[in-house]
């Protein structure tokens, strides 16, 4: 019976299996294994809070130790308990799983908080068992880019495309690491599977879309592919709230938390080092310099701080980006949040020296982040307005993250670009200089030694030339960066934007009107 509800779930045909699994209740109350289903069917569905419980009542019947710690874990990082869920995978490691769907379930949450290294074992046996598994082929592909293999990233993504021919996010991770020539390239391919695609499924339409364009960019063909981006945007900005009127908003609360906090000029040299910004402004490029010190590690791009805020002031909605809740952290003790961050970053990735957290999103945390922790340094990457607009428009973000909704359309990304060089103008008015720095991209590029001396001294830190050899280093990059940073600098995507023209004209008009333009 439970065997065919597996079967159901993996069909998904909850109502079968739902059915199935109640049923083997009926019989046996204590029945593990219906109580375990029963969980995969409710975390499918997102209410995580109730599959956790249900995991639970799993192990307590003793049941598969290895999956049900596993799928326990997956739930508690949907709900952003990261260090809970470390510690949970942890005990499904421990039980020795056996079945490439807990193999690969260990792999996702092991990436997901951060520890890539160890992710790419479960990921590869998960894929010796089932071979035929397209999702599986992924994330290892995903998983040996982030580790800068790319050539076995390339075949695990051509294992994917080969068992999936319709997975099109295997085939826009594909193209996104490799260059199309005019004689080796995949355009014949990608349009056949843009009219053979299932228009219902916009997520897809909207990743063979950006394999589309990325393949047109390579082969010098700029206006076909903002065409191709328009095209599938424009199918996934219906699917979407419109949250322009909730980023003013959280623009604004920033910006008055800065003026409101009493925040200490004192430099020290013990904290960490956040790195923020627009995405595809610089971001991991400061960190990959920073982390090769050797005083410094890389603790990739955490959610912590903005969940333990959220947590400390109780404010209602999902969201731990809202303007309440950046309201709310005028009036709250702010030392215990950074005491709180400090621990769970810690107890998470096993770090205890200082680390960077390069989260971008943290920008709109700054001024709480610098209360909250004596010791942090804060680092904001500014980018030209206009090369900004173009990166983050061009750029796939994950489509499951509200917060970067903006990049659906062009002049929406232009407004948030506005808004946010704004808001690092006010901040650099009202912040601490010992302690809230700017680095603009183009100077980082134009004088990378004089920037990287300039910013280590920011951080309390003496100059070590490994920082000057950043691409050398093999430390894992889970961002779209992972490519380009294991490179030495380079000046190409500087002024990008006007080869893009006229397409780019009703972004640079409103950034023009905000004065944030002069070469146009």
């Amino acid at each position: 019976m439970l065997k065919k509800a597996r079967n159901c779930l993996a069909q998904k045909q909850y109502r079968e299996a739902h059915a199935l699994c109640m049923q083997a209740l009926q019989a046996d109350p204590k029945n593990g294994e219906a109580y375990f289903l029963l969980g995969v069917l409710t975390a499918d569905h997102n209410n995580f809070a109730k599959a956790l419980e249900l995991f639970d009542q799993a192990a307590r019947t003793g049941h598969n130790k290895a999956e049900t710690h596993a799928q326990a874990a997956r739930c508690l990082l949907a709900l952003s308990r990261r260090d809970e869920a470390v510690q949970r995978i942890e005990r499904a490691i421990e039980s020795k799983p056996e079945t490439a769907f807990t193999l690969d379930t260990i792999g996702v949450v092991l990436s997901r908080a951060g520890l890539h290294e160890r992710a790419v074992a479960f990921y590869e046996a998960a894929s010796r068992k089932a071979p035929d598994d397209a999702g599986y082929a992924y994330n290892l592909g995903a998983a040996l880019q982030f580790m800068g293999d790319f050539d076995g990233a390339r075949d695990a993504f051509d294992r994917a495309i080969t068992n999936d021919p319709a997975s099109a996010k295997a085939r826009v991770a594909r193209v996104s690491i490799t260059t199309q020539t005019q004689t080796d390239n995949e355009l014949a391919e990608l349009e056949k599977a843009w009219v053979s695609r299932n228009e219902a499924d916009v997520d897809g339409t909207l990743q063979l879309a950006h394999a589309l364009a990325k393949t047109h960019e390579d082969l010098d063909r700029p206006a076909e592919a903002m065409d191709w981006l328009s095209m599938g945007k424009a199918e996934k900005l219906k699917t979407v709230p419109d949250r322009r009127s909730e980023d003013t908003a959280c623009f604004e609360a920033a910006a008055n938390l800065a003026g409101s906090l009493r925040i200490s000029a004192e430099r020290r040299a013990d904290g960490p080092v956040f790195i923020t910004g627009m995405p595809r402004t610089g971001t991991t490029l400061v960190d990959r310099i920073l982390s090769s010190h050797p005083q410094i590690t890389s603790a990739g791009e955490l959610s912590e701080f903005s969940v333990c805020l959220k947590r400390a002031t109780g404010t209602p909605g999902a969201h731990v980006l809202d303007p309440a809740t950046l309201k709310a952290a005028a009036s709250i003790p702010l030392e215990p949040v950074g005491h709180d961050y400090l621990a769970r970053v810690k107890n998470t990735l096993g770090i205890d020296g200082r680390f960077t957290d390069k989260m971008p999103l943290n920008v709109f945390f700054v001024p709480a982040i610098l209360a909250a922790i004596p010791g942090a340094q804060v680092i904001c990457l500014r980018r030209h307005p206009a090369d900004t607009v173009l990166s983050n428009y061009r750029q796939l973000f994950a489509t499951a993250f509200s917060y970067y909704a903006y990049a659906y359309d062009l002049e929406w990304t232009a407004d948030y670009v506005v808004k946010f060089n704004k808001l690092i103008s006010e901040f650099e008015a009202e912040l601490p200089r010992e302690r809230f720095t700017i680095v603009d991209y183009e100077g980082l590029v134009a004088d990378t030694e004089g920037e990287t001396r300039r910013l280590l001294d920011h951080c309390g830190l003496t100059f070590d030339p490994a920082c000057l050899s950043f691409h050398e280093s093999a430390a894992p990059v889970a961002t779209a960066s992972a490519t380009q940073v294991r490179q030495p600098i380079y000046t190409s995507s500087m002024g990008r934007w006007k080869r893009y023209r006229p397409a780019m004209d009703p972004a640079l008009e409103i950034l023009n009107g905000a004065g944030l333009l002069c070469d146009i």
